[in-house]
């Protein structure tokens, strides 16, 4: 069979096959009904300024995510065209991108948390200390540079509008594994799938659940590469060193001006290399240490970090108690 070769009109067929709009209701409807049942058992799932910070966070995705769309599918595209071979539109051919898309997909997230460049476009996932449905909104907007991962796919001949089709289902599936309101599911599912029990391990600050349970939507990624957790106490959600912050901005960009003022006292090529892509935490050069040292002289020593004020639309039984997080005492980048 002769192999289609797409233009750029042909773009005009995203919009036909975005699917994210017919989520949008299942996911409002979702946020509200976790909410409520956390109330009525007092479960203390969502904070107002959290939550109000992970929707902030979620907007800016958005419209970052349809400015970026086309020049995105457009690179997708010439890399298809140029390839000799491809992958029939079928539906085997589609389980197949399927699979090879959630395969990049936990390759990049485990980058994310091995590489300190990385983890800047990824550490504003994990800034929140609840796991509730709303946590999903947290994507970093400047994620969109992991597309680099995925560029296996139409390089192995996998037309862009399945790739696209496909990076959506996978996009979608994240939200539901965000929760506490499901717990354990039959074993069959737990062993193949990413389910939220395997990914509230993810979302843990425990030493034994830091930097586990990558995968996207099946879970035999970690158990083949050997970083899957089982759940069993209960996580402590956060980073190691709580940002103490609600603002989105500073959310987002922290690590991103934490690492630009490591790099102006990199003193070689190596250390600035070291900087970027040594793993989170990892202490590389003299002015880190000095650093280091000097917070360690003064523990009590409050981090100043800029909050948000929200207004106060959230129903106040949203934030019941206190929240819970990781003891200050844990040193940052080991997430």
């Amino acid at each position: 069979m002769e192999k289609e070769i797409f233009t750029m009109d042909q773009m005009a067929e995203l919009d036909n096959f975005t699917i994210m709009h017919l989520a949008a209701p299942i996911i409002v409807a979702s946020v509200l009904i976790e909410w409520y049942v956390g109330v009525r058992k007092k479960r203390n799932y969502y904070d107002k300024r959290d939550f109000m910070a992970a929707v902030s966070i979620g907007l800016g995705s958005i419209i970052l995510g349809a400015m970026l769309k086309v020049t995105l599918f457009y690179i997708s595209l010439v890399i298809y065209n140029a390839v000799p071979w491809a992958i029939p539109r079928s539906w085997w051919g589609f389980v197949l991108a399927f699979v090879l898309v959630d395969l990049c997909r936990y390759w990049a997230h485990r980058i994310s948390h091995e590489q300190r460049f990385w983890w800047a476009t990824h550490v504003t996932h994990h800034s929140s200390e609840k796991m509730n449905f709303s946590v999903s909104f947290r994507t970093s907007w400047t994620q969109h540079i992991k597309f680099l991962f995925f560029l296996p796919v139409p390089f192995l001949g996998f037309d862009p509008l399945t790739f696209f089709v496909c990076h959506q289902l996978a996009v979608l599936y994240q939200f539901w594994v965000h929760t506490e309101l499901v717990r354990k599911l039959p074993a069959p599912i737990e062993y193949i799938f990413v389910t939220p029990s395997h990914h509230r391990v993810h979302h843990g600050s425990n030493p034994k659940y830091i930097d586990k349970n990558y995968g996207s939507t099946f879970i035999f990624w970690d158990r083949l590469f050997g970083t899957f957790q089982e759940e069993e106490e209960r996580p402590t959600y956060g980073l190691t060193k709580p940002v103490n912050s609600y603002n989105p901005v500073y959310l987002v960009f922290h690590e991103w001006v934490d690492i630009w003022r490591d790099l102006l006292h990199a003193r070689s090529f190596r250390e600035a290399w070291d900087i970027l892509f040594k793993p989170p935490g990892a202490i590389v050069t003299a002015h880190q240490r000095e650093r280091e040292e000097l917070a360690a002289q003064q523990p009590d020593a409050p981090e100043v970090a800029p909050a948000l004020q929200v207004a106060t639309a959230i129903p106040a039984e949203m934030e019941l108690g206190e929240q819970t997080g990781p003891p200050e005492n844990r040193q940052v980048g080991l997430k």
